[in-house]
C-alpha cells in the first residue's frame, strides 16, 4: 500500500509538471523600435509576473492552458494590456509596443514589484534582480523616503534589519553599521565618499536619491578588498535621481519644529521632439535650528543629470550632485559615574557643551559618467566612471577627562574643556568596465555572467590644530559659550595617503535548470597605499562560491562562501622581521527568498557567520607593554539572523518588518575580553511600518505609522589589559547604553493630481536614546517633533 501510494504521488507529480509546460516570450519596444530596459510584465489573471531584462526580453515559464490577461508597464510610457489564450505545452512570442506618456504602475515601498533598481550592477555587476541575487540586498525606494519624510540615511535605513547607527559624532557625520562591524562604507552611485578606514561615515540629501541600496554578505567580489573596518558587514549605496523621458516634476515646502523650514524642487524632461535626450535637476535649500540651545544648520543641494540614446542599443549618462551643509556641532552629554556604570546625564535643551562660534562645514561633489551598449540581444557592454571629493572644515569644542577633588575623588560633573581646528579633503573615483551576459546558451544549461575590472583610486589630506585645555566647565550650572580670544594653539598635524587598486572580476551564474543554479566569481586585487614616508603593496584573490535552489515557484534557498582581505595592516612585521600579510575575512551566508501574490508579499530569512581568524595581533610583554612586534592569531566573530517581511499584503495596505539578532563576539583575542562584544553592537534590532491607503469617501487618505527598536550595547570595548583607548579602562567591563523604541506616525492627504499635504509625527512618545561613539560623544536622539509638507506636482 506504502509504495502504491509514493507511486501515485509520484505520477501525480510528474502530471502536474508536465500539464504546465506553456510559455508566454517576448521583448518590449518603444514608439522608436529602442528596447525598453526591465519594464513591468504581468499576468492579472493568474497574478504572475516578472520583468523584463536590460535588452527588453521577458519569459514567464511553466503556465497552465487557458485565458491570460498580459499588462507591460514602464515608468514613462502608458501600460499595454492584450488577452491570451494559451494552448497545453504551447509556446507564444510576442512583440510589445509601449507608446510614450506618463502612466505610472503602482509602485511598492522597496520600489515597484517587478523594477530592476538603477545602477543596482555598479555594486553586483550581474543583471539580475535582488531576489534573485546571492547577497542580501534591500532596496529603500524613493517612495517609501518620501512617505515616511526621511532626511537623513539613518532615517532610512532604519527599515532594513541589522543595520543600525554606530555614531554620529556630534551629529556631524551618519556613521552606520551592519552585523556588528562598525562604520559600514557609505557608497553614492557606486563610489565610496569618504576614504577614511574608520567608516566615520557621511552627510547627503535625501531630495535627489532615487533608492538605497544595502548589500550584506558577500559584497568583496565586486566591491574589492575590504579596506574599511566595517567592509566585512556591507556596503550602503545611494543613487540618485536620473531623466525621465516624460516632462513633469514637482516642488514642496516643509515647515517643522526647532525652526525646520525646507524647500524642494524636482523637474524632469525631454529634450528633444524625438526623445532621444533627456534631463533631470533636483534641488533643496534648508534651514534649522536644534532641539538644543545654540545648534542651527543650513544647508544647500542641487542635482543635475542628462541622458542621451545615442542610438537604439547605446546609452550615455552625465550626472552630478553637490551638497554644502553648514551646521553647529553637539557634543551631546557626558556620563556621570565610573565607565562600567550607565549614568548619562539627561542635560536639558538650555545646556550647550560647546561655543557658540563652533562650525562644522562639509562640501561634497559627485560625478558619474555611464555608457551602455548592446552588442546583442543576450550581450551588452558597460562602462562607468564615478568621482567624488570631499571637503570638511571643524571648528569646535572637546571634552577632557574628569576633574578630581583635592583628595583624589572624580567630580563627574566638572570637565575641562578644549578647542580644534580640522581640515580634510578626500579625492576618490572608480573607472569600471564590464562584459556581460545574460542567459546565454551553452546546450540546455544557461549562463549570466560578467567578465570585468575596475580602477579605485582614493587620496586625502588632513589638518589639525588644538588647544587641550581653554576652561573648566560644570555640566550642572550656567556653561560660558563664549570663546577666549586668545589660544595656545600646539604644533599643527598634517597628514596625507594615497592607493590605488587594479581589481579583474569574473563571475558566472549557471542555471542547470528551472530549479538549480550556482553562484561562481573570482576577483584579483592588486593594491598599492603610499603615504609621505612609505609605499606597501598587497595582492589579494578572493573566491566566491554560491548555489540556488528554486524546489517551487516564488522560493529560492541560497547558500554561499566568499573570503575578503583586509591589506591595510599585511605589513606589520613578526618577531623574525618578516611582514605577516593580508588579514581575511571568511563569510558564509545562507537562507530563503519568496515571494508571493503577484509578488505583493516578500520574505527573507538569512543566517550569516563571519570569522577574521588570521588578525595580524600586537605582541605584548607580560606588564602589557607592546613590544613592536606582531603575530597571526586570534578569531572575531559574528554570527546572527535576518529576517524581512514587506509589501503589499492588501490593495491599499503596505507593510514592511524586518528582525535582527547579532552575537558578535571577540575570541581568543590577546587586546580584548574573550567573549566581550565590540562597541555599539546591539543584540537585537526590530522594525515594522505599516501604511494604509484609504478608498471611498476618504479616497486620497492615507496614514502610516512605524516602531523601531535598537537594543541595548556596549559603549566601549573590553580591554583585558593592553588597550587604554577613549575612555576604555583595561579590565573593566563598559557599561550598556539602553535600548530605545521610536514610533513615527504620518498623515498624507493627496487633494487632487496635482496638490499633496503631509503631517509627519517623529518619536510621538517623546522617548529619549543615545548613540555614543565611545566617550567622547554621547549625543540624544531627537524628541518629539512634527512636520508639514505641502507638495504640488505637474
Amino acid at each position: 500500500m506504502y509504495n502504491k501510494s509514493i507511486f501515485l504521488l509520484i505520477a501525480l507529480c510528474l502530471h502536474f509538471g508536465y500539464a504546465q509546460e506553456g510559455k508566454i516570450t517576448g521583448k518590449v519596444f518603444n514608439e522608436r523600435q529602442d528596447a525598453v530596459s526591465y519594464a513591468s510584465v504581468i499576468l492579472e489573471s493568474a497574478a504572475i509576473g516578472t520583468a523584463a531584462d536590460e535588452n527588453g526580453n521577458f519569459a514567464i515559464n511553466h503556465l497552465k492552458p487557458g485565458e491570460y490577461t498580459l499588462k507591460v508597464s514602464s515608468v514613462g510610457y502608458q501600460a499595454y494590456t492584450k488577452n491570451i489564450i494559451l494552448k497545453e505545452n504551447e509556446s507564444i512570442a510576442i512583440e510589445v509596443h509601449l507608446k510614450d506618456g506618463m502612466q505610472l504602475d503602482q509602485v511598492e515601498v522597496f520600489g515597484n514589484r517587478y523594477e530592476h533598481p538603477d545602477k543596482i550592477e555598479a555594486l553586483t555587476r550581474l543583471p539580475l534582480a535582488p531576489y534573485e541575487q546571492i547577497q542580501s540586498i534591500s532596496i529603500i525606494s524613493d517612495k517609501l523616503i518620501e512617505q515616511q519624510g526621511n532626511l537623513t540615511i539613518s532615517d532610512a535605513t532604519k527599515n532594513v534589519p541589522g543595520v543600525y547607527t554606530f555614531a554620529t559624532y556630534g551629529n556631524k557625520r551618519e556613521s552606520m553599521s551592519s552585523r556588528g562591524f562598525r562604520g559600514i562604507p557609505i557608497l553614492k552611485n557606486g563610489v565610496r565618499v569618504h576614504s577614511d578606514f574608520r567608516g566615520v561615515g557621511i552627510l547627503t540629501d535625501m531630495q535627489g536619491v532615487d533608492n538605497i541600496q544595502v548589500l550584506k554578505g558577500a559584497t568583496a567580489i565586486t566591491q574589492g578588498v575590504a579596506t574599511d573596518l566595517g567592509s566585512p558587514g556591507g556596503v550602503i549605496n545611494i543613487v540618485t535621481k536620473t531623466p525621465v523621458y516624460q516632462f513633469g516634476g514637482n516642488t514642496a515646502l516643509r515647515v517643522g519644529s526647532f525652526g525646520q523650514a525646507r524647500t524642494t524642487f524636482d523637474v524632469y524632461g525631454p529634450l528633444d521632439e524625438h526623445k532621444n535626450l533627456a534631463f533631470r535637476i533636483n534641488g533643496a535649500l534648508e534651514r534649522a535650528d536644534g532641539f538644543r540651545k545654540g545648534i542651527s544648520s543650513e544647508r544647500f543641494y542641487i542635482n543635475p543629470s542628462l541622458e542621451w540614446r545615442v542610438d537604439d542599443k547605446t546609452k550615455l549618462s552625465f550626472e552630478m550632485d553637490y551638497m554644502d551643509d553648514s551646521r553647529t556641532p553637539d557634543l551631546g552629554t557626558v556620563n556621570l559615574n565610573e565607565s562600567d556604570i550607565n549614568a548619562i546625564y539627561d542635560m536639558p535643551y538650555e545646556q550647550f557643551l560647546g561655543y557658540k562660534n563652533d562650525k562644522a562645514i562639509t562640501q561634497n561633489a559627485s560625478y558619474a559618467v555611464r555608457f551602455s551598449r548592446n552588442l546583442s540581444d543576450k550581450l551588452s557592454l558597460k562602462a562607468a566612471f564615478y568621482k567624488s571629493s570631499l571637503d570638511l572644515d571643524d571648528k569646535g569644542a572637546s571634552l577632557g577627562n574628569v576633574i578630581n577633588d583635592a583628595d583624589g575623588n572624580p567630580q563627574y560633573e566638572l570637565r575641562k574643556r578644549g578647542y580644534a581646528v580640522s581640515t580634510r579633503s578626500d579625492d576618490n573615483s572608480v573607472l569600471q568596465f564590464d562584459l556581460v551576459g545574460d542567459k546565454l546558451k551553452t546546450g540546455n544549461i544557461s549562463h549570466t555572467f560578467q567578465v570585468g575590472f575596475d580602477y579605485r583610486t582614493t587620496a586625502f589630506n588632513t589638518f589639525n590644530q588644538s588647544v587641550s585645555t581653554v576652561d573648566t566647565i560644570n555640566v550642572f550650572t550656567g556653561i560660558n559659550n563664549s570663546l577666549p580670544g586668545a589660544l595656545a594653539f600646539g604644533a599643527a598635524k598634517e597628514a596625507g595617503a594615497s592607493s590605488r587598486s587594479i581589481g579583474f572580476v569574473a563571475q558566472d551564474v549557471i542555471s542547470f535548470n528551472s530549479w538549480l543554479k550556482t553562484f561562481l566569481g573570482v576577483r584579483y586585487s592588486s593594491t598599492q597605499s603610499s603615504t609621505a614616508t612609505e609605499t606597501t603593496n598587497s595582492n589579494a584573490f578572493n573566491p566566491l562560491f554560491g548555489l540556488v535552489l528554486n524546489p517551487v515557484t516564488n522560493l529560492n534557498v541560497f547558500a554561499s562562501y566568499t573570503n575578503s582581505s583586509y591589506p591595510r595592516t599585511a605589513t606589520r612585521l613578526d618577531v623574525e622581521g618578516r611582514e605577516l600579510g593580508n588579514e581575511r575575512f571568511d563569510q558564509l551566508e545562507a537562507g530563503i527568498k519568496t515571494n508571493w501574490f503577484d509578488n505583493r508579499l516578500r520574505f527573507n530569512f538569512t543566517f550569516f557567520k563571519i570569522n577574521n581568524k588570521n588578525i595580524n595581533l600586537a605582541v605584548y610583554d607580560e606588564n602589557w607593554v607592546a613590544t613592536g612586534f606582531y603575530e597571526k592569531g586570534g578569531n572575531d566573530e559574528r554570527k546572527g539572523i535576518e529576517v524581512e517581511l514587506t509589501g503589499r499584503i492588501l490593495e491599499n495596505l503596505e507593510l514592511i518588518t524586518g528582525y535582527s539578532y547579532i552575537d558578535a563576539q571577540y575570541k581568543e583575542h590577546n587586546a580584548y575580553v574573550y567573549g566581550s562584544s565590540p562597541l555599539n553592537t546591539p543584540k537585537h534590532t526590530f522594525n515594522a511600518y505599516a501604511n494604509y491607503g484609504f478608498k471611498g469617501k476618504l479616497n486620497g487618505l492615507s496614514l502610516g505609522a512605524g516602531a523601531y527598536y535598537t537594543g541595548e550595547r556596549p559603549i566601549n570595548d573590553w580591554s583585558s589589559g593592553a588597550i587604554t583607548h577613549e575612555g576604555i579602562v583595561p579590565n573593566q567591563k563598559p557599561f550598556d547604553v539602553a535600548a530605545y523604541t521610536l514610533v513615527n506616525a504620518q498623515a498624507s492627504y493627496q487633494l487632487n493630481k496635482h496638490w499633496n499635504f503631509r503631517v509627519l509625527m517623529n518619536n510621538m512618545f517623546d522617548e529619549i536614546g543615545y548613540n555614543a561613539y565611545r566617550t567622547r560623544y554621547i549625543n540624544q536622539t531627537d524628541p518629539r517633533n512634527f512636520a508639514g509638507v505641502i507638495s504640488y506636482s505637474f
